[in-house]
């Protein structure tokens, strides 16, 4: 009789201790992570940190797997309708086929991101071109797809004839070509505002804890599930293998990086890049191969990086600091690698 009640109360505690495990892990934070891709061959990955509270609120559903996932899909979907290079009928594609030399009304979209390009084009002396397109078809790296080759001289000088943000103007929703073969590439600063659009979204749908991520460029917030910080790594600018170089804690900002050890053609014996200079026509030729910029909007961060690249060492470090960026630039030297770190970006080194 009594090894029967104690048998029971045993049975009893270990129901009780299981139910009282299953609770705890029902409390407790879980990381939901969506997964696709964009722009032709573009991942992205979004994380989001789902509490209890966020799933059932008075019995109802609020988080929905599948409508989230629903929502990153229609807007990246929108993303390339607006301003991919390589659909034929989207906006951007109508006004670079375009001859005309009247205003065409954009979408807010396009207009947000055209704004923000001719801001960082003027901070930069001209280093940040979106007109650059015509330059980066001829060395190969744009929807054309040109043979892997060396342009001429000649063909260079045809090019450059067509590059220049003197000969485009946003007015409001408004967008006007001075030359009727202008041709515009938002590929530097593109994914920077997918990101931007992204976690927009979620934070309209209350939720604060993400990290969100387009081949990538990145934005954090809040926290992991296990209430750390996002830790985000830097990569070792080498296009042998993927290794760690740093690490560091954006808290809630964007990060992207610009490099060019990994997209290049090799011709004539030369390694030629894909990040083209718009003042020489031809790819950078310098010893910066990775920049890192911090900022609360990932669209200003890949701008911004892909500004600094351009030009080179000194002159990217002192630009940085002239203009508050929190930047890490790496370039290489005959034993390996050097960092400049701006004062700004050193509270995010781990």
């Amino acid at each position: 009789m009594k090894l029967t009640k104690s048998i029971m109360i045993l049975t009893i505690l270990l129901t009780l201790l299981g139910c009282s495990e299953a609770t705890d892990e029902a409390s407790k934070p879980r990381e939901v992570l969506l997964q696709g891709l964009t722009m032709g061959t573009v991942a992205y990955s979004v994380k989001l940190i789902v509490k209890p509270e966020d799933s059932i609120v008075n019995g109802q559903q609020k988080f929905n797997r599948g409508g989230v996932h629903a929502e990153i899909e229609t807007i990246l979907k929108q993303l390339n309708q607006d301003m991919s290079n390589w659909i034929p009928d989207s906006e951007l594609s109508r006004f670079n086929s375009s001859t005309s030399l009247e205003p065409m009304e954009i979408s807010s979209g396009l207009s947000r991101v055209i704004a923000e390009s001719l801001r960082l084009g003027a901070l930069s002396n001209g280093k940040l071109d979106v007109t650059v397109g015509p330059l980066v078809n001829l060395w190969g790296f744009g929807p054309e797809q040109r043979p892997e080759r060396v342009p001429t001289d000649e063909e260079l000088a045809v090019a450059k004839a067509r590059v220049g943000l003197q000969h485009l103007s946003l007015s409001g929703n408004q967008l006007t070509k001075a030359i009727p073969n202008l041709y515009i590439d938002l590929s530097t600063i593109a994914k920077g505002y997918a990101v931007d659009l992204l976690a927009e979204a979620m934070e309209r749908r209350g939720i604060n804890n993400y990290l969100v991520e387009v081949g990538g460029e990145m934005r954090v917030k809040g926290f992991k599930h296990t209430g750390e910080l996002w830790a985000v790594a830097i990569e070792k600018p080498i296009s042998e293998e993927r290794l760690v170089h740093q690490v560091i804690v954006p808290k809630d900002n964007a990060l992207a990086t610009s490099g060019d050890y990994r997209k290049y053609f090799e011709a004539e014996g030369q390694r030629f890049s894909h990040i083209i200079d718009p003042d020489t026509g031809k790819p950078i030729n310098h010893k910066i191969v990775s920049v890192t910029v911090i900022h609360p909007s990932s669209m200003t961060a890949d701008g911004l990086s892909t500004s600094m690249m351009l030009m080179g060492e000194d002159k990217a470090y002192d630009f940085a600091m002239k203009n508050d960026i929190a930047a890490y630039i790496i370039s290489k030297t005959d034993n390996g690698f050097k960092e400049q770190i701006t004062v700004k970006f050193m509270p995010y080194l781990k």
